[in-house]
């Protein structure tokens, strides 16, 4: 992610006798919940968070190898998201103890409970802490290393 802020410039360009000044206005830095797939699989990301409504299951971000995405656009308004991720190269997962409910398809379900018993598939999903920062990205990195969310 582009973290950086433009800064109010001028240039001026002289053409004749006549000058041109263009001012380039502060544009804010992004805010977004973003995934960097580390490793050399592709990998299949569903994402768990909480929003005024409840708790909401999404998924599938598709993830090539080495490559980032953006998961949710703007400001984060939530200190908690909770990831499980599928890697579709080798085989596996990254899970934790968090249980929500997902979909083999593309999905966006809302609440946890009753996973099984309305139809859906009941995975375990890890926690990350964004400690209330306004964009945050995970870094999901082999097994064999560990998983470090960085702001």
């Amino acid at each position: 992610m582009d973290r950086s802020r433009r800064v109010g410039s001028a240039q001026r360009a002289f053409a004749g006798a006549s000058l041109l000044a263009v001012t380039l206005l502060p544009v804010p830095a992004r805010a977004d919940l973003r995934m960097c797939n580390q490793t050399a699989s592709k990998v299949g990301i569903a994402l768990g968070y909480r929003d005024p409504q409840g708790w909401v299951t999404e998924g599938w971000w598709d993830v090539a190898p080495k490559v980032c995405e953006t998961l949710l656009k703007g400001s984060l308004a939530a200190r908690f998201y909770y990831v499980y991720a599928v890697d579709y190269t080798r085989g596996g997962e990254w899970n934790g103890r968090s249980l929500m409910c997902t979909k083999d398809r593309e999905f966006t379900i809302r609440g946890v409970e009753d996973c099984l018993a309305r139809g859906l598939d009941r995975n375990g999903f890890y926690e990350v802490d964004t400690g209330e920062q306004k964009s945050w990205t995970i870094q999901l990195t082999d097994p064999n290393q560990p998983v470090a969310p960085t702001p």
